[in-house]
């Protein structure tokens, strides 16, 4: 959520920020509900000062022996009786504006970094720098990964829309070991790397994913129960980061570093049409995620070692990879700033994202009320909060299957997993 009084000082600056997102967004509604909702305020305060002051003065003349029906305190009871029937007037009023400008400011996405590249979509994103271009194979021989799982009976997608629908998988046999192998190599890395581990709820209340921005945006997204107030987690950033939610830190709890696996669901709205097989665009998926709270002041350096604590999966599976700075135009709702993860795919002889590293500042942790306080000093401060993926287990496989394919149809097992999958080569059984 964004800084009211920075809004209310800076308008004109926040929504210069904000069109290098989009033109869409816009501020004067906000700011004509909140001269709106401080008029009352001002009033309702010197109301409330007024009833005070009166309560106070019928005290003492009551405490000095004057008579209760005594003209003047009469009329100080009756300015009081009137004082207090304008203060309940004003007060839901005040409440209801408060509802609508909250409202208002829950529509709008974080402002952009400075050192954000202003751009207007996706081709305007910066490539960063790239990896392994000696690991990428010759594809004149390489299936995609979605047939070659078919052929080794690793993954099974007509049984799995016969249970669910499209969009879901079912991995058998090696395929599910592979998977599992996957997580646990990526946890024990991250782990290794200072994050400590969290199996956190999957179904996740309406105010986690407010906190973390999924709502209330978003919510044709996200897959909801019908009879509770619940939802199945997008992400492990929700449940994670709003562990913390609506608490106040001790400074030197920070920086709090957690890795967390999930299962994920997204409907993937709007998206229908494209990357219809395999492992790429599911409804169901697993990842491994990491978050970090923060102090403002490291939230830089903080982001740009997850970024290399998700390189280091991708070096070690020896993937080639790119890194790419998102530009304004195509960052995430909640990001300030981000680096996408693109890995190899031969079949399609392109990069394909993996892992989105974003650096929130303080945005969900205006939201979910998440700061801390330094001992010995006055008031407290918003966390910044960090979340990555580290990596997305499917895609992961998807990348394996493909970057390890051999001309005889089967897959190598890259040496990092060996010692979790126990074999070197996947083949038909």
């Amino acid at each position: 959520m964004l800084d009211l009084k920075k809004i209310r000082e800076n308008p004109h600056e926040v929504l210069k920020l904000l069109h290098h997102r989009s033109t869409d967004y816009q501020l004067q509604p906000i700011l004509d509900l909140d001269n709106q909702q401080r008029e009352i305020q001002s009033v309702r305060t010197e109301l409330q000062a007024r009833s005070n002051e009166i309560g106070k003065i019928i005290g003492e003349k009551m405490r000095s022996g004057a008579n209760p029906q005594n003209e003047e305190i009469v009329n100080l009871k009756q300015e009081g009786n009137d004082v207090k029937a304008k203060l309940a007037e004003l007060e839901p009023k005040e409440r209801d504006l408060k509802t609508k400008i909250d409202a208002l400011l829950l529509e709008l996405p974080n402002l952009p970094s400075v050192t954000t590249p202003i751009g207007e979509n996706e081709t305007e994103n910066i490539e960063v720098r790239r990896w392994g271009d000696e690991f990428i194979p010759d594809s004149s021989h390489i299936l995609p990964h979605g047939e070659i799982g078919e052929k080794l009976g690793i993954i099974d997608s007509e049984r799995a829309v016969k249970v669910a629908q499209s969009r879901f998988v079912a991995l058998v046999g090696m395929g599910a070991a592979l998977e599992r192998a996957l997580i646990n190599f990526m946890l024990d890395r991250q782990i290794e790397a200072g994050y400590t581990e969290v199996m956190p709820p999957i179904l996740v209340n309406s105010e986690a994913l407010q906190g973390t921005g999924q709502l209330p945006k978003f919510a044709e997204e996200s897959f909801k129960c019908d009879n509770d107030d619940l939802w199945l987690t997008p992400t492990a950033e929700v449940p994670v980061t709003n562990f913390y939610r609506q608490e106040i830190l001790d400074a030197d709890q920070l920086p709090i570093h957690h890795c967390a696996y999930t299962p994920c669901f997204r409907r993937e709205a709007g998206s229908y049409g494209r990357d219809m097989k395999g492992l790429i665009r599911l409804h169901q998926f697993n990842k491994v995620e990491l978050i970090k709270l923060v102090r403002p002041e490291t939230s830089e350096q903080e982001h740009e070692k997850m970024v290399n604590n998700a390189e280091a999966i991708l070096q070690a599976l020896k993937l080639p990879y790119r890194v790419v700075e998102l530009c304004t135009g195509d960052l995430g709702f909640g990001a300030a700033k981000c680096y996408d993860l693109e890995v190899w795919l031969p079949s399609a002889n392109t990069y394909r994202e993996i892992s989105s590293c974003s650096n929130c500042h303080d945005f969900q942790a205006r939201r979910a009320d998440i700061r801390f306080k330094e001992k010995g000093k006055k008031g407290t401060e918003y966390v910044h909060t960090l979340n990555g993926s580290g990596l997305a287990v499917g895609r992961t496989m998807a990348a394996i299957l493909e970057n390890y394919q051999q001309e005889d149809g089967t897959v190598k097992v890259p040496e990092a997993l060996q010692p979790y999958l126990k074999i070197d080569v996947l083949s038909v059984r």
